[in-house]
C-alpha cells in the first residue's frame, strides 16, 4: 500500500495501480526504458494493472517478467471500461496514469489521476481530468515512490 497525506485535502491509501499502455509506459508498442525496473519496484508496494486496447499488438511481450496483469480492452467504449475498471477496484484506492482521451474518466474516478504528455502527447480531456500532469512516465512514477512529491504539488 502506498499512503498519500495531501494536507487540507484528502488521505489515499493505494492498493492499485492502474495503467495504460500505449503513449503512457509505451510508445509505438514498445515499452519505455526503465519502465519495467521501476514497475517490478513499485510492485513490492502497490499492484499493478495495465490496460490496453493492444493496438500494435506487443503488449504481452514487452511487459514478460513485469509483476503485473494485463487486461486487453473491447474495441469500443474503451473509456467506459476503463473507468469501471478502476471502479471495480475500489476507486479510493486507485493511482491511475494515462495520456489518451480513453483515459480521461479513469483519470477523473481514481484517488489520483496522473497524465503524462511523452512523444505521442496528451488529449486535453485526460489533461482535464488528472490532478497532476508529468512530462514523461519515469517522472509520474517516481512521483508514486517518493510520495511527498505529490503532496507538494497537491497541497493548498
Amino acid at each position: 500500500m502506498i499512503r498519500i497525506e495531501i494536507p487540507t485535502q484528502k488521505k489515499i491509501k493505494a492498493l492499485h495501480l492502474v495503467l495504460d499502455f500505449n503513449g503512457t509506459i509505451a510508445i509505438d508498442g514498445k515499452l519505455i526504458p526503465n519502465v519495467k525496473d521501476i514497475l517490478n519496484h513499485l510492485s513490492k508496494k502497490i499492484k499493478i494493472h495495465i490496460l490496453t486496447a493492444d493496438t500494435f499488438g506487443s503488449s504481452k511481450n514487452e511487459l514478460l517478467g513485469t509483476n503485473c496483469s494485463i487486461n486487453i480492452l473491447k474495441s469500443s467504449t474503451q473509456d467506459k471500461q476503463k473507468m469501471q475498471f478502476v471502479t471495480d477496484m475500489g476507486k479510493d484506492n486507485v493511482i491511475a496514469i494515462g495520456n489518451g482521451t480513453n483515459d480521461a474518466l479513469m483519470l477523473k474516478t481514481a484517488a489520483l489521476g496522473i497524465a503524462v504528455i511523452q512523444e505521442e502527447g496528451a488529449s486535453f480531456k485526460s489533461l482535464q481530468n488528472a490532478d497532476i500532469i508529468c512530462n514523461n512516465i519515469i517522472d509520474a512514477l517516481n512521483l508514486i515512490l517518493k510520495e511527498k512529491r505529490i503532496k507538494a504539488t497537491l497541497r493548498n
